[in-house]
């Protein structure tokens, strides 16, 4: 059996629940392991055990070879095994077996050499062994076994009489039964011992009939022709034998492959003095008795309760010696000793308790120091979760809980999956404007344009969003009349006259028949202001849409092609255009998708963006776009790549510039030199002046005065010399400085524009990298998302003259994704909800999935000074804050400028009923928005 750290791997059982199954339900599937033949009721139970046993941790039991997985070592076991057993002598395999059946040993090792010492020198019929004849070895075959005889026959005299092969052939036993019984009776027995055993049947009294295998002759020592003709005469030959002249071949017979033999064949318990047991399979091959004799189970009882016993007193003993007998003691001795005793065992007390306290005392100052050494001080950024605001922290200012971000604020913020789905398409046609040939538009232009619901003046926006997805969704392959098919499914399910606001299945295919059929051949032109798109796009509908990528198909189809009664239109018409009209719940009247579409609820509107958005993703123009966008990006990166190359080699030769600069400016030859010469010119002159005190004579004092003045001459030369080199040298080193600074600025300046187009660079990345993939700005402790949508795709963050622009002008909050909740409820010891209702507010508390925004300046002020940089999130959120910070601010202010421009009082808003509003909302900035990029033809 392999072997897993030392230990036998047992299989698993059925489990009780799974045999009573098995009883009520015989045709209960399972899981069965067809290699060791277990049965599991689950499957993860079935791979649990399928991962273990393919586990490299095994052992093979036989060769000793490890790493191996369950099914390798048992292979391994399996062929060992099957080699031994046809090695090992097969007419020996049962005696082995019934002399160690119930065989009481601790060791397997001493069992074997029991067993070896007792057969080495016992011989079986059926053996072929190695037999010594006049000097020669012969490979002969045990026929018969005589048990020991009164008088000996001579050894290794062969029998002429029986020389021959063809002769008197060996009865296929050897003896007779009654004979049998007897053979190695006594000797084969463990339970005698072996010198008793060896007294009463003594090996070296047994004969043993031979045959000489005439195959073998090949195997023998030959010394020559001569010697092989001899041999020959002994092939098929009998002859009388004893155990000294025989002997078994090493590769059938060793303590090894005994050992091998007897641990494949036998087991046994782990309790103490549990005997060896053949397994019962190999036992009724091989004939041994499988059913323990009470004398025999008596005796390993009686093993049993020997060994547990000597053990007991052996523990015993450890306990403390047994006291020696005293003499009897007289009563004052007795009160004596007492009192000693109880002396004796009060101060032993009294130490054991000192010596407790003291080791207590000991293991807490242990533990204090080890608490001290384990506590380093933490690495920081570490994990969010891990960083605590501690006191001195708190009072320095740091943030304890976060602003509470808006959720009323968002954009259909009533609904947060209408909000998602309104952003999704908001990003998409933002994104992909270029190949769409859409201009920008900010998130509040596109809100107030789904919420436009005045036929007259048209609102531009929804014309040209809706007609430049109509155009690309051509291209898309589609399914004639798939609405309509699968409407018609749905029929199939319903009750017979099953309505919805009043119209059946039928009607509402009978209505759509006729409309919108060539939508993907209606000119929708620009300079026409997109006229006919809501046909369109209802033919549009009817050939993309169905009921699994549009649940609400048959609502939205509804509306568009059936109208309320007319006084319920007039009374619908009173109320606000962005709340649905209680009259619009029953609609009879057939009407067309241009007069219909600016009555449907914006949650409608926005859910026929998300279809088509979704539809257009799969376009040949939006790939071909992020294609595009790809090759660009990796263009952008190489650029990045080069001028950081470049701004490390001028930043390197500024700073040589600058050595250079102050190496020349060192003070060596300020002036120092001229100042010497002057001083030792004048010190000269008054050397030269006569000693009013002399007594030399007229004409020595001339020729001295004539010297010095030759000298004085000559010094002054020398020294006007030096002043010009001098001068020189100060022009020289000025000219350099000079143009030194001048090389400085110039590589000052060439640094300053790679800065320049670096951030040109991370502007165009966003763009780029918005049109491939959309990445939130990082994540904040309790893994809420951190969104900024602006500047990417075909928006930009800088317009013409570097004026600001805006998508959004907003920062969004998304809530944690459930994975990432699950994560943080399983790592985190403490309360993880009592901190985020600490840390966050109830208000602040986003489930998954769940938006807010922070849209005012100073809010996102605040947040920012509640990150902290210690968590490697809030530390990578606060960083991609800072390098966009000189984007987020302005727009953001932008934003709420002009929200502030546009806003009018308002009773203003309620006093306009005539045809003035609709000059007033012609001046809505969602009304003035025009797309510049729009081709006619597409």
């Amino acid at each position: 059996m392999p072997t897993c750290r030392r230990k036998r791997v047992v299989l698993t059982e059925p489990s009780e629940v799974l045999l009573q199954a098995a009883k009520s339900n015989p045709n209960k599937e399972v899981y069965y392991l067809q290699q060791t033949g277990e049965i599991f009721e689950t499957y993860e139970a079935y791979a649990a055990r399928m991962s273990f046993y393919r586990l490299k941790q095994f052992q093979c039991e036989v060769t000793g070879k490890s790493g191996l997985d369950y099914f390798q070592a048992l292979e391994s076991e399996q062929q060992e095994a099957q080699t031994m057993h046809s090695r090992f002598p097969e007419p020996l395999k049962a005696a082995v077996l019934k002399a160690v059946q119930w065989q009481v040993v601790g060791r397997l090792d001493h069992l074997v050499e029991a067993v070896f010492d007792r057969f080495k020198d016992r011989y079986f019929v059926d053996e072929k062994v190695f037999v010594d004849a006049q000097g020669d070895k012969f490979y002969a075959k045990v026929v018969q076994v005589h048990p020991p005889k009164t008088k000996g026959e001579s050894v290794g005299v062969p029998a002429e009489n029986q020389a021959s092969s063809s002769s008197a052939p060996s009865p296929p036993h050897g003896i007779a039964d009654d004979d049998t019984v007897q053979i190695h009776k006594i000797g084969g027995d463990l339970k005698i011992p072996a010198k008793e055993a060896l007294v009463r049947d003594d090996p070296l009294k047994y004969f043993y009939k031979v045959q000489i295998l005439e195959e073998q002759h090949e195997k023998s020592h030959e010394k020559g022709k001569a010697a092989s003709k001899d041999k020959a005469k002994w092939s098929g030959s009998f002859m009388d034998v004893q155990c000294s002249v025989m002997s078994r071949d090493r590769l059938a017979f060793s303590k090894s492959i005994l050992r091998r033999f007897i641990r494949d064949c036998v087991d046994r318990d782990a309790a103490v003095a549990s005997p060896w047991t053949v397994k019962p399979v190999i036992a009724k091959h091989y004939g041994v008795d499988s059913v323990m004799p009470e004398e025999t189970r008596k005796g390993v009882e009686d093993i049993k309760r020997g060994e547990i016993d000597k053990r007991k007193k052996i523990w015993e003993d450890k306990e403390g010696p047994p006291t020696k007998k005293q003499k009897k003691m007289t009563a004052a001795q007795e009160e004596r000793v007492k009192a000693l005793a109880v002396a004796a065992e009060k101060r032993e007390r009294e130490a054991r308790e000192k010596a407790e306290r003291q080791q207590k005392a000991k293991e807490e100052a242990e533990r204090l120091a080890a608490e001290k050494k384990k506590k380093k001080p933490i690495r920081y950024p570490t994990e969010d979760l891990d960083v605590r605001l501690n006191d001195k922290e708190k009072k320095a200012g740091l943030k304890v809980k976060k602003p509470t971000p808006s959720k009323l604020g968002l954009p259909f913020g009533e609904n947060q999956g209408t909000f998602e789905a309104f952003l999704t398409s908001w990003n998409f046609l933002v994104i992909y404007g270029q190949p769409l040939h859409l201009s920008t538009f900010t998130m509040d232009e596109f809100e107030h344009a789904l919420r436009h619901s005045l036929i007259d003046p048209p609102c531009a926006l929804l014309g040209e969003i809706h007609s430049t997805l109509i155009y690309n969704l051509r291209t898309v392959p589609f399914t004639r009349h798939s609405a309509v098919l699968s409407l018609l499914r749905l029929q199939d399910t319903l009750e017979e006259d099953h309505r919805v606001l009043g119209v059946s299945v039928d009607e509402l295919a009978g209505a759509m028949a006729d409309v919108g059929n060539n939508w993907e051949r209606i000119p929708l032109r620009h300079t026409e202001m997109r006229s006919g798109w809501e046909e369109a796009l209802l033919g549009c509908l009817k050939d993309h849409a169905t009921l699994d990528n549009f649940p609400r198909l048959r609502e939205v189809l509804t509306r568009l092609l059936f109208a309320p009664e007319p006084h319920a239109e007039v009374s619908s018409s009173s109320s606000s255009s962005r709340v649905s009209s209680p009259a619009a719940n029953n609609l009879s009247v057939q009407s067309s998708p241009s007069e219909r579409y600016y009555a449907l609820p914006p949650a409608d509107r926005i859910d026929i963006l998300t279809l088509m958005c979704n539809l257009a993703v799969s376009s040949k123009a939006v790939h071909s776009h992020m294609e595009s966008c790809e090759e660009q990006l990796t263009a952008l990166r190489k650029e990045k790549i080069e001028i950081g190359r470049q701004k490390k080699q001028y930043t390197e030769e500024m700073n040589s510039l600058a050595g250079e600069t102050e190496v020349k400016e060192e003070p060596g030859t300020n002036g120092s030199v001229p100042d010497e010469d002057t001083t030792m010119h004048e010190s000269s002159d008054l050397s030269d002046v006569p000693s009013e005190e002399g007594s030399e004579t007229a004409s020595t004092s001339s020729a001295r005065q004539k010297r010095s003045t030759r000298q004085k001459d000559l010094r002054q030369k020398a020294h006007t010399q030096a002043h010009a080199k001098q001068r020189e040298l100060a022009r020289a080193q000025a000219a350099s400085a000079k143009q030194a600074l001048a090389e400085h600025r110039r590589l000052d300046e060439e640094v300053n524009k790679l800065e320049r187009r670096l951030e040109a660079i991370e502007r165009e990345f966003r763009k780029l990298l918005g049109a491939v993939r959309v990445k939130p700005l990082g994540k904040d402790r309790f893994h809420n998302r951190i969104w900024w949508f602006d500047g990417m795709g075909s928006a930009s963050l800088l317009g013409s003259g570097g004026v600001v622009q805006y998508g959004t002008g907003r920062i969004f909050i998304q809530g944690p994704s459930e994975m990432d909740l699950e994560l943080m409820l399983k790592k985190e010891d403490d309360d993880y909800e009592a901190r985020r209702l600490e840390e966050e507010g109830p208000e602040g508390l986003l489930a998954p999935s769940e938006w807010a925004q922070y849209a005012e300046p100073e809010e996102l002020d605040e947040f920012l000074a509640w990150l902290n940089p210690k968590g490697v999130r809030e530390l990578a959120l606060k960083n991609s804050f800072i390098k966009w910070w000189s984007h987020i601010a302005p727009g953001m202010r932008k934003r709420i400028s002009d929200l502030n421009i546009s806003a009018k009082l308002p009773e203003a808003r309620r006093s306009t009923r005539t045809k003035s509003s609709a000059h007033d909302v012609s001046r809505e900035p969602y009304m003035m928005w025009t797309n510049r990029r729009a081709v006619n033809s597409v």
